[in-house]
């Protein structure tokens, strides 16, 4: 877990897959983004604690979405602290009415606590961290709430899940709509347009090659267009991955009767594969199997993958 600190008193914390990456801003009066995956959080609190961060002083926790691995120390820090949330306007509301499906959190079985949030954010506002400045860019796509965070000055992007160095991240068109990959391809080009010089990412690297970085998404993005079997298929292995993580493994002989227990497998194989839920689960594993992305053990399966 890599700790950078990108401006003075301003940190990237990298985690892994289970946990997205959060930022924290060190002062008598902390500033966070972001707070990782809910069963991460005794990890969470060590990282910011060993900055010299109080979380009881916390006064700001900004959520660039409000999926379960990026508001997963909300409502502990909350509750230590008092502090205000602020996360976009969309994403209020479903926390404000408590919509555990818009956040995905029930659709893919997520562990998520909901929380008191004080601040809806609008495209075009400012927020500050500490003496930085940044502007709330609304990027929907990957999640009907998604921002990212950009600091003009600087030229540093904060990209959560809307722009990784090499990868997309899931899109769920059964929450997000049919139109949720053209709304992706938009927030891209809201990101083309700025001036950037490091972009820090909300899993993965941070890295500087921004028009590599876009070129990349579009390809995956328009291959996605052109045959959305590819939706499927990527949906289907990356949650299967992120299941592994967070159940810690599973029992390989009873994973798949888990899985036909969840909306989004059974939905996903509906949608893009006629219902042939064995064999899609059984492509998966192979696949995991030969690339080396699970491994099996005492009758259980684990995942290689960095949580």
């Amino acid at each position: 877990m890599a700790v950078i600190e990108i401006l003075p008193d301003l940190f990237f914390i990298q985690r892994g897959y289970l946990n997205g990456n959060h930022f924290v801003y060190r002062s008598e009066d902390p500033v966070l983004i972001d707070t990782g995956y809910i069963a991460g959080f005794p990890d969470t609190e060590k990282l910011i604690a060993g900055l010299g961060v109080d979380l009881s002083r916390v006064r700001l926790i900004i959520n660039t979405h409000c999926h379960c691995d990026h508001i997963g120390g909300n409502r502990a820090i909350q509750d230590r602290s008092g502090c205000e949330i602020a996360i976009h306007e969309i994403g209020k509301y479903f926390i404000d009415t408590r919509d555990a499906w818009s956040t995905w959190w029930r659709y893919y079985v997520q562990e998520a606590e909901f929380f008191s949030c004080a601040i809806g954010l609008k495209d075009g506002q400012v927020v500050s961290v500490g003496p930085y400045d940044f502007k709330v860019i609304y990027t929907p796509g990957h999640s009907a709430d998604g921002i990212v965070l950009y600091n003009e000055q600087e030229k540093v992007l904060i990209s959560s899940d809307i722009l990784w160095e090499n990868d997309v991240a899931v899109m769920t068109v059964r929450i997000e709509g049919s139109r949720a990959v053209f709304s992706l391809m938009e927030s891209l080009d809201k990101i083309q347009s700025l001036d950037v010089k490091m972009v820090y990412p909300g899993h993965g690297n941070p890295f500087s090659d921004v028009d590599s970085a876009l070129e990349k998404a579009r390809k995956r993005l328009r291959q996605f267009l052109e045959n959305p079997k590819r939706i499927g298929n990527d949906l289907i292995k990356k949650i299967i991955v992120y299941t592994l993580m967070m159940k810690q493994g599973a029992d390989e002989e009873s994973l798949f009767d888990y899985l036909m227990t969840t909306p989004w497998f059974v939905e996903t194989v509906n949608l893009y594969f006629e219902g042939n839920y064995r064999p899609k689960y059984d492509d998966a594993m192979h696949s995991f199997l030969k690339r080396g992305v699970v491994k099996r053990k005492d009758g259980r399966i684990f995942t290689t993958i960095k949580p």
